[in-house]
């Protein structure tokens, strides 16, 4: 017991020897009447490492998405940031005078941004190949990915949002159904994007000449399951003075919507498919026909950051395991491989629990040292092509509107964590000297308000005074 005593006592010794505060900060947190324990600070010049501030630096925080930047710089370091994802196409049977006398096959590598946008592209591409004719299936092997079925991660109560979509090796839309609402007259018509028929829409919409503002600009949404078919019901009143909405809920596996999008095309383009839908992996005799390729991989990471995309950093997660461990991508080789890419530069080591890699996640755990450790190696390697990735402070991302009105505005670059008792914040600001600085500051506890007002005082103390 006495031995246990000592080391509770040296422990929090340690940390209060090891705990600098400027005096200004010191009081923002006094005037706040802030709980301390809440709060983990770590400021560091860039360039130099020279510490600013240290506050509880080392305690085990929950990190929500600001553990995106551990996933985010893993993929810039081991793939490089002009790597693309490929969708390949194959074939089976013969290509004779355009005509595909067996399958085509799609084979999917966990491309996140596949959008309807790309399916011109691709369908413009096959025609110029001459195909005019596909007389067996349109196959999908999604094999790459090894890690279920579940299209929701069943986070929260918010089962169909777009934060709790699920990867898939066959990614296209973000996981997203869209549900177009459009009031005409008397009447609302209301139509599906893409008409997959794996899930219902029932309109129960009326109609008003009123305003469209508050209740009457955009419609109640209400989802029920049955037998894995959900069916949405649109309820209420909405203006005929509305311009078109879009209701985006995760309502159906992605590579549904990917084939209605895609045949519809072909069908435009003049080239028929006499089969159907199936899903089984592409087999070693089929021969390549043609790649469809992302956009590099820095605008991803960009995109990643900047709007904190659970989906994407999900994709960039397991796409780096299987560049250590190879495919299957599953979430224990992410896991190891990340750790194994940042432990060897010095970054993270048993402080970091990094679970699915987005921060959706009650057991994710890291600290502000890591963190900071992170930014600075991040700097190092990649300057300022890795810190525009995070979103800039009242210009863009998640601190668009924070910042829209402060001294920080253009000279903060940030990722953000929220969760219901986490606000967080880690990435770099510009004082008034050009000294470019590293900053974390992790708030784990109720009122996370706090959290938030306390970094925004921070961050502009550190540009008008540094």
């Amino acid at each position: 017991m006495r031995f246990l005593l000592i080391t509770i006592v040296s422990a929090i010794w340690l940390q209060t020897l090891s705990a600098y505060l400027p005096s200004q900060i010191d009081k923002m947190m006094s005037k706040m009447k802030i709980r301390r324990e809440n709060v983990s600070i770590k400021i560091v010049e860039t360039k130099s490492g020279r510490e600013i501030a240290s506050y509880r630096s080392k305690q085990r925080r929950t990190p929500a998405s600001v553990i995106k930047l551990m996933t985010t710089y893993s993929a810039l370091l081991t793939l490089g940031s002009n790597f693309k994802w490929p969708t390949r196409f194959y074939y089976t049977g013969t290509l004779k005078r355009g005509v595909i006398s067996g399958d085509l096959i799609v084979r999917s590598y966990g491309d996140p941004t596949l959008s309807s946008r790309d399916i011109p592209k691709i369908v413009s591409k096959m025609r110029r190949l001459g195909i005019r004719k596909i007389e067996g299936n349109i196959v999908i092997d999604r094999s790459f990915f090894a890690i279920g079925n579940k299209i929701v991660s069943g986070f929260d109560s918010n089962r169909y949002s777009e934060y709790n979509a699920m990867p898939d090796a066959l990614m296209f839309n973000d996981h997203l159904c869209k549900i177009v609402v459009e009031p005409k007259g008397n009447r609302v018509k209301v139509y599906k994007s893409i008409p997959a028929p794996d899930y219902k829409v029932v309109n129960h919409l009326r109609v008003t000449n009123k305003r469209c503002v508050g209740k009457y600009s955009w419609p109640g949404v209400r989802i029920v399951s049955q037998n894995d078919i959900p069916t949405v019901t649109l309820v209420g009143t909405i203006s005929n003075r509305c311009s078109p909405r879009q209701i985006r809920k995760v309502l159906n596996r992605a590579y549904y919507n990917f084939y209605y999008a895609l045949i519809s095309q072909m069908k435009r383009y003049g080239i028929t498919v006499e089969g159907t839908l199936k899903l089984h992996r592409k087999p070693p005799y089929a021969r390549a026909l043609m790649t469809h390729y992302s956009r590099p991989l820095i605008d991803i990471v960009a995109k990643t950051n900047k709007k904190s995309n659970n989906l994407y950093a999900r994709h960039i997660f397991l796409l780096v395991g299987t560049k250590i461990y190879g495919a299957p991508a599953t979430l224990k080789k992410s896991r190891m491989a990340v750790r194994k890419i940042l432990g060897k530069r010095g970054i993270i080591g048993s402080e970091t629990i990094l679970d699915n890699g987005c921060g959706l996640s009650r057991n994710a755990r890291t600290n502000a040292e890591a963190l900071t450790r992170l930014l600075q190696d991040a700097y190092k390697k990649f300057g300022h092509r890795w810190m525009n990735t995070l979103a800039i402070a009242g210009k863009d991302g998640t601190i668009r509107k924070r910042f829209r009105h402060s001294v920080a505005k253009g000279r903060a670059w940030m990722k953000t964590g929220t969760l219901n008792n986490a606000k967080n914040i880690s990435g770099y600001v510009k004082g008034r000297s050009g000294k470019l600085y590293s900053v974390t500051i992790l708030y784990n506890g109720p009122r996370r308000w706090m959290g938030s007002s306390l970094q925004n005082k921070i961050i502009e103390w550190l540009v008008r005074n540094r």
